[in-house]
């Protein structure tokens, strides 16, 4: 039988690009180095549509964890943040991840 369920799971991809920050620079001349990328990820699991979290508490999640890994120091900042979400869905049981994804600057002058 788990032969069987097994061969049902569906998979689908969500991506999504939501920098809504306040902070405004101008880059008119190349006064920032790039360092490097960092990422950050975030899992839930449900049985019968019930528990894990919500879409928006995951970004949150996959964002916490992408800046504590890209460890950001003086006027470093991170950039073109992205997010994906990934969901595997097997009768009665559903994983979702969602991944957050940005490029780390530092400004040089």
């Amino acid at each position: 039988m788990c032969v069987f369920l097994s061969s049902c799971a569906v998979s689908g991809n969500y991506m999504n690009n939501a920098n809504v920050n306040q902070t405004n620079v101008v880059l008119s001349k190349a006064n920032f180095k790039v360092i490097g990328k960092a990422e950050g990820n975030a899992k839930s699991r449900y049985i019968f549509g019930i528990g894990g979290m919500s879409r928006k508490s995951m970004r949150q999640n996959a964002a916490s964890d992408m800046i504590n890994s890209a460890k950001l120091t003086g006027s470093q900042a991170l950039i073109n943040i992205n997010y994906t979400e990934k969901r595997k869905w097997v009768p009665f049981y559903t994983m979702r991840s969602m991944k957050a994804e940005g490029t780390i600057i530092e400004f040089i002058e």
